[in-house]
């Protein structure tokens, strides 16, 4: 099922560049680093926790391919995979979707944290936080 109003379910203009039954794979044209590619389910489902088993199945088999695909295009050395569940957890578009993105020595100065170094106050409460349970 489609909904009007989804920016996913009426995408016209994006390129699909893996797809299967139950999802695609499209490049976010906002990218965290060159190779972030979004892994999207087909019909409309809010976030993961309404996906059904096939439909994760299948977004899982994309972002193995997609793996493989940014790979062999851009020879990344790590990956974040991420999904947002929420506005309170970065959810901009309530439409379930995951993130593969690529990461690449350098592309941050200490990598620790993951996606959080984005954010430098995050990594500064994880390091905080990473030193008290010790």
């Amino acid at each position: 099922m489609k909904k009007a109003d989804c920016v996913f379910c009426q995408r016209t203009n994006i390129p699909i560049v893996l797809e299967n039954d139950l999802a695609v794979a499209f490049w976010d044209i906002h990218p965290v680093r060159t190779g972030h590619l979004l892994v999207v389910v087909k019909d409309h489902k809010q976030d993961y926790f309404e996906l059904e088993q096939s439909e994760l199945i299948a977004m899982d088999d994309l972002i193995r391919q997609g793996k493989q695909l940014i790979d062999q295009k851009y020879s990344p050395t790590g990956y974040n995979i991420g999904i947002n569940v929420g506005e309170d957890a970065g959810q901009t578009v309530m439409h379930c979707h995951f993130h593969l993105i690529p990461r690449y020595p350098g592309d941050v100065k200490d990598p620790a944290g993951g996606i959080r170094n984005m954010l430098p106050r995050a990594v500064k409460k994880l390091r905080n936080a990473k030193h008290r349970l010790f």
